[in-house]
């Protein structure tokens, strides 16, 4: 798949437990394994390193005039209404030739609540059904 100066950057919240990231990554590895040509960038609000604009200057410095920006939350709460715009408002500010979209929260994508449902009744299996 060829996806020129296309980006994506996933946008997390972040933790001080260093093994919180690790479903993240994974997330980063499947994107990258799916879709060789697409340059991808795994972010975080606090806690963890990169920051949105710390990963967005990546993204642009790599040639990047298009950034889809997938927040890897459940649901579009504080953080996603009102930091991560601030944040994509610098990124505008410092690359203006970039084009900076923000997508909806990844856990209100049909297919992520089907999968979460799936693996939530997979999980009465180890308990056994009524």
């Amino acid at each position: 798949m060829s996806t020129g100066n296309t980006g994506l950057l996933l946008f997390a919240h972040g933790a001080r437990d260093p093994n919180w990231v690790l479903p993240f990554e994974a997330v980063l590895r499947r994107v990258r394994e799916q879709a060789p040509g697409l340059t991808v960038g795994l972010s975080f609000l606090e806690f963890m390193t990169p920051t949105l604009v710390e990963a967005g200057d990546a993204l642009a410095a790599s040639g990047c005039t298009r950034v889809a920006i997938v927040p890897l939350f459940l649901g579009t709460g504080g953080h996603v209404r009102k930091d991560l715009p601030l944040l994509i408002d610098t990124l505008r500010s410092a690359h203006p030739h970039v084009a900076w979209t923000l997508q909806a929260s990844i856990g209100e994508a049909p297919e992520v609540i089907d999968a979460m449902a799936t693996a939530a009744l997979h999980s009465t299996a180890s308990v056994g059904t009524p």
